[in-house]
């Protein structure tokens, strides 16, 4: 089990991408890419794999593309059986290590714990957590009254993210609450 400290700096982290299953015999790994930009695995030397038990830091060693995923091989592994257990595992880097960000982009990651507010201002409840679907991510939302309502993260709906700010406005389309 994961001790305490560990967490923490997991909770500091982005997650790049999930292990998916093995690729081969030499220990290389099928990754899906949860970053807006695969094409950053080229640029990683090292990542962080976040097994149940622990945190272990990967060293890079090769990099290639298949249809939407990443096959990565890390130096730390060199047979099929050192990677077989790595499912859904995630790969993590650290916040200083993410891509540069521009002006009105953030992190889906930075979104839960993000208070929700419609156009006249009301507090409709928090971001609790973030899906990432195929077309488009989707803002979970605890309304204050315990619902849970789906918001998707397109312009109609989402009408600003302040990450800063902890804050998130929406247009709240017709049928999506009631």
């Amino acid at each position: 089990m994961i001790d305490k400290q560990t967490e923490e700096k997991i909770a500091d982290m982005l997650r790049i991408g999930v292990v998916t299953k093995p690729h081969g015999l030499k220990g290389e790994v099928k990754v899906f890419p949860t970053t807006s930009d695969p094409e950053r695995f080229r640029d990683c030397d090292e990542v962080y794999l976040v097994t149940k038990n622990e945190l272990l830091t990967l060293h890079v060693e090769g990099v290639k593309y298949f249809k939407k995923q990443v096959i990565l091989k890390f130096k730390e592994f060199g047979r099929i059986e050192d990677v077989e257990g790595l499912h859904q595992c995630d790969l993590m880097i650290d916040r200083e290590d993410a891509i540069e960000l521009e002006e009105g982009e953030y992190f889906l990651y930075d979104v839960p714990g993000c208070k929700v507010y419609d156009e006249d201002d009301t507090l409709i409840g928090e971001v609790d957590d973030v899906l990432e679907t195929g077309a488009n991510p989707v803002f979970v939302v605890k309304t204050t009254g315990g619902k849970e309502v789906l918001f998707p993260v397109i312009d109609e709906c989402i009408l600003s993210v302040d990450i800063a700010n902890q804050r998130v406005d929406v247009h709240i389309m017709p049928g999506l609450i009631d």
